[in-house]
């Protein structure tokens, strides 16, 4: 008989706090990428073109997964993912 893997699925605490901290690493990736001396934002006006990244890692994968099959986040492809539009 195979063993089974002792992987359980997500609680609704994690899903909450690995979606706060996956909007918060974006907010904070954007907000870096805007605030960059080289673009001169005098000048351009445009904003950051970011809108997908690499999760945090302190989540399981199963966590992301969760997170996609409910529909508050997407694959953008290479292991990122972006804010599903609502």
């Amino acid at each position: 008989m195979p063993e089974e893997t002792p992987s359980s699925p997500p609680t609704r605490e994690q899903l909450k706090a690995a979606f706060k901290a996956f909007k918060k690493r974006l907010r904070v990736t954007v907000l870096d990428e805007e605030s960059k001396l080289s673009r001169r934002p005098t000048t351009s006006g445009r904003g950051s073109a970011i809108v997908a990244i690499t999760p945090p890692n302190q989540y399981p994968p199963a966590v992301w997964d969760e997170l996609v099959r409910q529909g508050k986040l997407k694959r953008a492809g290479n292991g990122t993912y972006e804010l599903a539009q609502p």
